[in-house]
């Protein structure tokens, strides 16, 4: 009965925020838009997109292996879904999933939030690494010689380096990081568990929660073969997004090359600055933009190819994603 309650749920999930989308869109231009490309590009883009979906949890296993007994490959593939449910709703961008997604794994593996936390904060820092420098290294040897474009090589090369230093310096500084954090939240966690326990919880608690973070985080040291899966699984991401703008571009009669289109799928990341669920409007113009400056394809191919992409992958991110967050463990407050 439980198991029902909670497909139903998933449904209501999905198909709420499914409809959401279409009355936010508009169902004239959802059908437009799935008008504007051949007949046999759909199925195509369809496929591409779904197994976009599935490959995000090569990434969700290698990351979470280290917890208890890590994920099976189908608890992998549902948390990857679930996870790209609720960044798909939230404005905050691709990363807002992560600290809600730290709960359903930690109740999941038997381990703890802040645990979750480290290792799912690894993951999204080594994802987006490794496809910032697949690009970067793209962009310098496809688009070196064309001054229009060379703001995309800068832009890329800029954030790369920008990730790498931050990073660097974030768990070099760990120590302080931490001694900021303790003084901090350590009076709010006290407030806020006085309002539930009759012994609040003190500053040590806080202390450990962030030794727990910074453990898990730096203990990927010493498994760099899960941390190789974890960016592989990001580049293959790219790469399958990257496939299906370039069949819908195909698909309008506007067939470019593949490699410049790799490059440029995460240029458009900056728009979830944009306080919109999925960046919707924000990122499609910023993508099209970009792959019409960059390929030299018409304006008016490249944005019929971006919103048949994206009229595909959000609903089904919402829909499948409801669904799999439905069946999460860890809903229930503990």
């Amino acid at each position: 009965m439980r198991r029902v309650v909670r497909f139903l749920v998933g449904v209501t999930l999905g198909g709420s925020a499914f409809v959401a989308y279409l009355r936010f869109v508009g169902v004239d231009s959802v059908v437009t838009r799935a008008t504007a490309i051949a007949p046999w590009a759909v199925p195509v883009v369809v496929a591409l997109v779904v197994a976009e979906g599935l490959a995000d949890g090569i990434g969700v296993w290698a990351s979470v292996n280290p917890l208890g007994d890590g994920l099976s490959p189908g608890q992998a593939v549902q948390f990857a879904l679930a996870g790209d449910f609720f960044d798909t709703l939230s404005p905050a961008g691709p990363v807002s999933s992560e600290p809600i997604m730290a709960r359903f794994i930690g109740v999941t593996t038997g381990t703890t939030y802040s645990e979750a936390l480290g290792v799912r904060g690894v993951a999204k820092y080594v994802k987006s690494g490794s496809q910032l420098l697949v690009s970067t290294v793209l962009a310098v040897v496809l688009l070196v010689g064309t001054p229009s474009a060379r703001f995309v090589a800068v832009t890329l090369g800029g954030s790369l380096v920008g990730l790498v230093a931050v990073g660097g310096l974030a768990v070099r500084s760990r120590d302080r990081i931490s001694g900021v954090l303790v003084a901090l939240l350590g009076p709010v966690v006290a407030r806020l568990s006085s309002l539930y326990r009759e012994t609040p919880h003190d500053r040590s608690v806080v202390a450990s929660a962030l030794d727990r973070f910074w453990s898990r985080v730096v203990r990927f040291r010493d498994e760099p073969e899960l941390v190789a899966l974890v960016g592989l699984g990001g580049v293959l991401e790219q790469l399958l997004t990257a496939a299906a703008l370039w069949v819908a571009l195909a698909g309008t009669g506007t067939p470019v090359g593949l490699l410049p289109i790799v490059a440029l799928i995460p240029l458009p990341q900056v728009a979830s600055v944009v306080p919109v669920p999925a960046s919707v409007g924000a990122y499609d113009v910023l993508l099209g933009g970009a792959l019409a400056v960059v390929t030299g394809a018409p304006a008016p191919a490249t944005a019929a190819a971006v919103v048949v992409v994206r009229t595909v992958s959000i609903p089904f991110g919402l829909s499948a994603g409801g669904l799999s967050a439905a069946f999460l463990r860890g809903w229930r407050p503990r």
